[in-house]
């Protein structure tokens, strides 16, 4: 009866026994983690930090909740970068740290403004074809030997980069890359990739894993290498070179409203390009001998690359061919060349210093480098591509059948610009303005004056070190959000000019050549090549430590002509660091008076306590004195009573007796 009632309640379990299917084992843990882990980190990670503002009151420490959390988020990406930039649209005004106005305001300032609008002037470049002209034009001018036609690839590469996105100069280098050595090894010059391996199974040649992708040559990870790792050295040159520079720029802006040193398009310019310059070239130079046997030539590299310099000209051939196929200058590209150097001239015109620029002449409020970007955009929209209607007036010619497009189209720019980029960046100015309105920055920065102990030269390598660390595992943006408002309060704690620690670590958070997860170009290259985690880790070590020490070194000299007041602690920073002083004493009075009332109030709750147990007691015991008072005169007057109204019968009866 038990087998029946089995097979009709579960007729599904009967027909597997039927069948004899096995029954799938359960997963265990390190499958379930391995699969929902990011699940996991976004469910777990607030309930583990709410002792932070269980165990403290005061916005300070509502607002590191926020932080930590969102610093764990961006690192280990268990949500998207840009969905986790929106967290303080809704934490903020909740959790009584900023209202929504005033949040939501934070996320489309004049930094990001000018990001977006370079974007765009970036993406009118690649639309003319103006980028693939420039590179080949200058290729054929540095030379096409394999040394030669390696170091004109990483400048090219590294100029290009200094004013467009890092991703997009990489994406656009590739595939010149890629047709120079498919020439080369057509022509048996040179191998792209090695021959696969083979092994003897069952008496036939088998692949070791017929699933690898092809391994590439030392030749061909020098070339996708050297333009990978250039894209991220020319992106510090300028402000709109990479979205890393204009965060910090943005946090410090926010930070030091007051600040006399800015961070100003030239001044940004001189800077860094010398620096960038320096360390491109020693990175170039590690390449070379890592890869192409520099200085060692009795090694096989530096014999195959003897092999490509005698044949040069094939390389030579291939860029002549792909120049060739661009035709000659057209309309379209010589417009957007001259709206682009006109972009430049007016950044480096509009306040200048040395002279009265542009926009101090202007009768207007303050000018700022979105401007002339937007206004080169807005001309980009209103240009034409090129000038054939005017045959309707000149009858010259055959006439167009259809509109003229302009430089650029929405449509394109619609389709290229990661949009996601505006809420990475506001999400960390929301950050760096919520941090210092609710007091965290000042508590983080106080908290570590014990650090005044260090010189500020072996402070600056350590927070140099740390940056370059923590990019090579998270992203630029994310690491320079976490990052560069934890140094501006520590450096008004330390008493040490706010530009000596930021501007370093800014620039430290692009160096990422370690992993192909560290930033797109590196990406993009190992897809692209196929070059495998373990030779870019490898091969990253050099542009590393040279970046790091070349940084440290202009820091320390090339700075100090920049900003002459680096090495001094300047009187706004003084006045922000008594502002931010005066608001911890604030804050800690604050929390001291909510303290003794806290106190008070819990003293008068006892008194009161106190007073009504008195009061109950009092009632208490007078209702039994009175109790015990009538109980004990109850009888006496009974007995008065009755003795009177014997007496008074008596007297009654003996008068009328």
């Amino acid at each position: 009866m038990a087998k029946e009632t089995t097979k009709m309640l579960y007729p599904d379990f009967k027909m597997e026994l039927e069948a004899g299917e096995p029954v799938e084992p359960r997963a265990d843990c390190g499958s379930f983690f391995s699969n929902h882990w990011k699940g996991l980190v976004v469910f777990l990670m607030p309930i583990l930090c709410l002792p932070i503002i269980l165990f403290n009151s005061g916005t300070e420490y509502r607002c590191m909740y926020i932080l930590l959390i969102m610093a764990v988020f961006w690192v280990t990406e268990a949500l998207p970068l840009y969905v986790t930039s929106m967290i303080p649209i809704v934490a903020f005004p909740t959790m009584g740290i900023m209202g929504s106005e005033e949040t939501c305001m934070t996320y489309f300032k004049d930094t990001l403004v000018m990001f977006m609008g370079g974007i765009m002037v970036a993406l009118a470049v690649e639309y003319s074809g103006l980028h693939k002209r420039l590179a080949l034009r200058v290729i054929q001018m540095v030379g096409c030997s394999p040394r030669r036609l390696h170091f004109g690839l990483i400048m090219v590469t590294m100029l290009i980069s200094m004013w467009i996105s890092n991703a997009a100069c990489t994406a656009m280098m590739c595939p010149i890359i890629q047709a120079v050595l498919e020439e080369l090894q057509s022509q048996g010059v040179c191998k792209i990739y090695h021959e696969p391996e083979y092994q003897m199974v069952g008496g036939k040649n088998k692949k070791k894993n017929e699933d690898e992708l092809p391994y590439p040559t030392k030749v061909t990870q020098c070339y996708y290498l050297g333009i990978a790792y250039a894209s991220s050295l020319g992106g510090c040159g300028t402000i709109i070179g990479t979205a890393t520079n204009l965060t910090f720029k943005g946090l410090y802006d926010t930070a030091f409203p007051n600040a006399t040193e800015k961070m100003d398009f030239p001044t940004f310019m001189f800077y860094s390009v010398p620096s960038m310059l320096v360390y491109t070239l020693l990175t170039y130079v590690f390449l070379q001998w890592h890869f192409m046997g520099l200085w060692r030539p009795k090694s096989k590299e530096a014999q195959e690359v003897q092999v490509g310099k005698d044949n040069a000209h094939v390389a030579k051939k291939v860029i002549d061919q792909r120049y060739k196929e661009l035709g000659p200058m057209s309309m379209h590209e010589i417009q957007v060349m001259i709206l682009f150097i006109v972009m430049v001239i007016m950044y480096f015109t509009r306040k200048p210093g040395i002279f009265t620029g542009w926009a101090e002449i202007l009768p207007a409020v303050v000018i700022k480098n979105s401007m002339p970007t937007i206004f080169v955009v807005i001309m980009c929209f209103m240009l034409p591509a090129n000038y054939a209607f005017l045959r309707y007036c000149t009858r010259k010619g055959p006439v167009p059948k259809a509109a003229t497009p302009s430089l650029i189209t929405w449509k394109f720019i619609q389709s290229r610009v990661p949009w996601g980029l505006i809420f990475l960046l506001g999400g960390g100015f929301a950050l760096a303005a919520g941090s210092k309105k609710s007091g965290m920055a000042t508590l983080i920065g106080s908290s570590m004056s014990g650090l005044s102990v260090l010189p500020n030269s072996a402070l600056l390598l350590v927070v140099i070190l740390v940056a370059v660390f923590l990019t090579a595992f998270s992203s630029n943006v994310a690491v320079a959000n976490i990052l560069i408002p934890v140094l501006s309060e520590m450096a008004l704690a330390l008493k040490i000019h706010p530009l000596y620690l930021v501007f370093p670590a800014g620039l430290a958070c692009s160096m990422a050549f370690h992993l192909p997860v560290s930033t797109p170009p590196n990406a993009l290259v190992a897809g692209y090549a196929h070059i495998r985690s373990k030779d870019m880790a490898i091969a990253g070590i050099g542009p590393t430590i040279i970046t790091i020490i070349v940084l440290f070194i202009f820091c320390q000299t090339w700075a100090m002509v920049i900003y002459p007041n680096l090495d001094t602690f300047p009187e706004w920073a003084q006045i922000a660091a008594e502002e931010a002083a005066n608001k911890t004493r604030l804050l800690t009075e604050i929390a001291f008076n909510k303290t003794h009332m806290l106190e008070m109030a819990a003293n008068a709750t006892r008194l009161l306590t106190n007073n009504t147990e008195f009061l109950t007691d009092l009632t208490t015991s007078s209702s039994n004195v009175l109790g015990n008072l009538v109980a004990n005169n109850t009888q006496p007057l009974a007995e008065l009573a009755v003795n009177g109204t014997r007496i008074l019968t008596n007297l009654a009866l003996n008068q009328t007796v």
